[in-house]
C-alpha cells in the first residue's frame, strides 16, 4: 500500500525535476519516487557490502585463512576471460 508523504525542496531543484520529468514524459512525482527508490537500493547494497567485509574480517581474525592479492587477481582475471574457475582455497 502506498502512502503519501511530503518533502520540501528549493525552487531550483523543483525546476530541475520538472525539466527531467518533461524530457522523459513522466510526472515529477514519478521522477522523485524513482530517485528515492534508486538511492535506497544503492545504500542498501553499500550496507550489505560493508557488512560482508566486516564479517570477512572477523572470520579472518578468527582463523587466519586468506588469499594473497596475486591469487585473488589471478582468479578474477580467469573469471573476466570467461573461465568458470573455482575460487582458490584459502590458507594460513
Amino acid at each position: 500500500m502506498a502512502t503519501a508523504t511530503s518533502i520540501k525542496i528549493d525552487d531550483e531543484l523543483k525546476q530541475r525535476v520538472q525539466h527531467i520529468a518533461a524530457t522523459h514524459q513522466r510526472s515529477a512525482h514519478w521522477i522523485m519516487r524513482e530517485a528515492i527508490r534508486e538511492y535506497v537500493e544503492r545504500e542498501e547494497k553499500r550496507e550489505a557490502v560493508r557488512n560482508d567485509a566486516l564479517q570477512a574480517w572477523e572470520t579472518y581474525r578468527a582463523n587466519g585463512k586468506h588469499l594473497t592479492q596475486d591469487e585473488a587477481d589471478g582468479w578474477l582475471s580467469d573469471l573476466e576471460k570467461g573461465d568458470d574457475t573455482e575460487i582458490p582455497g584459502c590458507h594460513n
